[in-house]
């Protein structure tokens, strides 16, 4: 059996992984070192000049960082993946190869907050900008791609809405305009949706959240497919032309199909070092083996708490994706024919006030800035996770002053539809 015969279950115990040669032990140990003996000085001159793979530095490498490395590219489908400190981390390494001053994405304006403020604001430090564009418009998106447009952006399941994206629809539209299309998928995690499969070049996760599960270490990843063309044009100098730091290596030519994430490893964490610590890894490939189960739960948790607080008359309206009258539930049979997850955002009818009293009554909901934990989490994303935005802005990123956003987690539903009702009023 290869990997790409195993199933998703599987795979998420196995891939990637097999008992530590050294001792044979059965889970990945944690590598806690920060160096590596090289054999000889010869060996270290290899290593250094990409001619051999192997580990030199852990801000580059690591061996429980490369398990959790290879196990995600797995799920997702990918050639390879770079695993970093944080899903903000991940979005910055994912675009640097890309990006030059003076280039810019095109961007969902349905995206979480703080990636709203790092496109809008920090981009600007870099000489990057990113058009916000609503990406149910496709035409929209088609125009605002221009000659430096260097990616489009999205998240496969939006946050804080849970809106479905027709990444069918956008991978189609990067393709034509020979761009990549960059897609976090950290809510839908690869068990929900596998955007390489509809046209994504790179999928960029925040490990913190449904992969590890638990609430315990940050962490953040991006996934190479393999597929992109980086030697079609002169938009990504980076990786197809001479690379002046390795003595003119041209990192597609050289390395084909995984030219991105040796870049990542041997460019991005060498200058950027947003590196991952093994600790974390090593707590995010224990998440991992059990993340069929537990999003398979959060699903059938959200699918019944989204149904109990569409009927509720306090409640003005429900986002979830998985509710038959939604405008993306079509999308779901497509894009994500697992669920539509367990983030979604709920307004309520009497308005802002009374989204700030029912986060301070709930009990079981944690009132925390975080999603896609075991636990059920709430958060008020208008006066905290987009509160940087102007209240238009926050009504167009889903996001309105009297909007919850509710994270699903694994405990008993009806527990947690008690919790609400009376947190209600």
């Amino acid at each position: 059996m290869t990997e790409k015969t195993l199933g998703f279950d599987t795979l998420q115990v196995h891939a990637g992984t097999e008992p530590d040669p050294a001792t044979g032990a059965r889970q990945v140990p944690i590598y806690q070192t920060t160096a590596y003996v090289f054999r000889d000085a010869d060996h270290a001159a290899k290593l250094f000049n990409l001619e051999e793979v192997g580990y030199i530095y852990s801000r580059l490498t690591n061996p429980t960082v490369a398990a959790l490395q290879n196990r995600i590219a797995a799920l997702e489908g990918g050639a390879g993946a770079i695993c970093c400190s944080s899903g903000h981390a991940a979005q910055i390494m994912a675009l640097f190869p890309l990006m030059a001053p003076g280039r810019n994405i095109v961007a969902s304006t349905r995206l979480y907050g703080g990636t709203l403020t790092q496109f809008t604001q920090t981009f600007k430090r870099f000489g990057w900008t990113a058009k916000l564009v609503d990406f149910d418009d496709f035409d929209a998106v088609r125009a605002a791609i221009d000659e430096d447009t260097r990616a489009i952006f999205c998240e496969s399941l939006a946050n804080p809405t849970g809106a479905i994206m027709d990444l069918d629809a956008l991978g189609e539209i990067a393709g034509n305009h020979g761009v990549p299309l960059v897609v976090d998928n950290t809510s839908a995690t690869p068990y929900l949706c596998n955007p390489i499969r509809h046209g994504a070049t790179l999928v960029v996760h925040s490990t913190t959240k449904y992969l590890t599960g638990n609430g315990t270490v940050m962490g953040g990843a991006i996934v190479d497919s393999g597929t992109f063309d980086w030697s079609a044009s002169d938009k990504f100098p980076s990786l197809s032309e001479p690379e002046p730091a390795y003595h003119g290596l041209d990192f597609h030519e050289t390395f084909g199909s995984l030219a991105f994430t040796f870049h990542g490893i041997a460019v991005g964490l060498r200058d950027l070092g947003m590196t991952m610590n093994p600790q974390a890894a090593h707590y995010t490939l224990l998440g991992i083996e059990t993340l069929s189960l537990r999003m398979a739960r959060h699903v059938q948790n959200a699918r019944e708490i989204a149904s109990w607080l569409d009927g509720d008359d306090r409640i003005e309206s429900v986002t979830y994706s998985g509710l038959p009258a939604s405008p993306y539930h079509d999308r779901m049979t497509r894009i994500c024919p697992r669920g539509a997850g367990g983030l979604f955002t709920v307004a309520l009818k009497d308005g802002y006030d009374a989204c700030v009293e029912a986060v301070s009554k709930l009990k079981l909901f944690s009132h925390v800035a975080n999603l896609g934990d075991t636990r059920s989490l709430v958060i008020h994303p208008a006066s905290t996770t987009h509160r940087q935005l102007e209240e238009a802005e926050q009504i167009k990123a889903g996001a309105a002053p009297n909007v919850l956003r509710l994270s699903i987690g694994i405990e008993d539903a009806n527990d947690l539809i008690a919790d609400l009702d009376q947190a209600l009023g």
